[in-house]
């Protein structure tokens, strides 16, 4: 499946950063008994690492958001 590129630059890094951080949370909260917490940072993580990793986002196409360098 192809997606048109429409996360670039600084938004991209700044997802990856937040993928790890939320994964970072999830890990913790999971090693503390948080099973909610660990899942709803599990699946932040997951989507922004996708976000960063194929340049592509759902949201910014639904709202016409492009952040890529032209």
């Amino acid at each position: 499946m192809a997606f048109d590129r429409n996360v670039g630059g600084t938004d991209r890094i700044v997802r990856a950063v937040l993928a790890v951080a939320l994964t970072v949370v999830a890990l913790l909260a999971f090693r503390g008994g948080r099973r909610s917490v660990a899942t709803l940072a599990t699946v932040g993580a997951i989507a922004l690492g996708f976000n960063s990793v194929t340049c592509f986002c759902g949201l910014n196409r639904a709202l016409g958001i492009d952040t890529t360098e032209n």
